[in-house]
């Protein structure tokens, strides 16, 4: 039965603004309940973002890895350097610049080798790895050419003294320990090896 006005009365018409009142309450009572399941949500949800962004974290094992990855490819030039240097009688001088020189060229060619097997092309891979590696390498290569020239006798004695070895190893710790936190600044700030994480996903 309806009134003039359009809406129904009779024994069925009472129950349904109680009915609809009893469900907003319900509603309401259980947003109530849990007012943390939508902020844990939100939470998850830019957890989840900041995961896929790309961006690394600039924390001590991230820059070490980095410090690392950029110390095989400088130690690898450096032993080589200081190998040629040393066995072609070359002078102190004329030694520390073939092993910064091939230190350079052996850290850009390991870092960009990771990069081009991500489909990036030769160029742009060169690019990268001059963003990525500059800085560190740079920093690395003072540090553990000064521990060789300020090391008593390490420079002109030869491939088969102990002392060579030592000195060249000890540099390379004392490069790896003080560059790292370099390392860490630079991925703090989205520079350095920050720059080559996408490409190793």
């Amino acid at each position: 039965m309806e009134n003039p006005t359009g809406h129904s009365t009779g024994p069925h018409a009472a129950p349904h603004p109680g009915h609809h009142a009893r469900h907003a309450d319900g509603h309401t009572d259980h947003h109530a309940e849990h007012p943390g399941h939508h902020a844990e949500h939100a939470e998850h949800a830019g957890h989840h973002g900041g995961h896929h962004s790309g961006a690394p974290a600039a924390t001590w094992q991230a820059a070490a890895q980095a410090t690392l990855h950029c110390l095989t490819g400088c130690a690898i030039g450096e032993v080589l350097g200081m190998v040629i240097g040393t066995a072609a009688g070359l002078h102190n001088a004329g030694t520390v610049v073939l092993s910064v020189a091939l230190a350079f060229v052996f850290g850009y060619a390991l870092t960009m080798r990771g990069v081009m097997r991500a489909g990036v092309g030769f160029r742009s891979a060169l690019k990268v790895a001059l963003a990525a590696d500059t800085v560190s390498i740079i920093v690395m290569e003072l540090l553990d050419n000064a521990v060789m020239v300020l090391v008593p006798g390490a420079m002109d004695a030869g491939l088969t003294s102990g002392l060579f070895w030592a000195s060249l190893a000890g540099s390379l710790v004392v490069a790896f320990l003080l560059t790292t936190p370099v390392n860490r600044w630079l991925i703090g700030r989205g520079k350095g090896h920050a720059v080559v994480h996408q490409y190793h996903h």
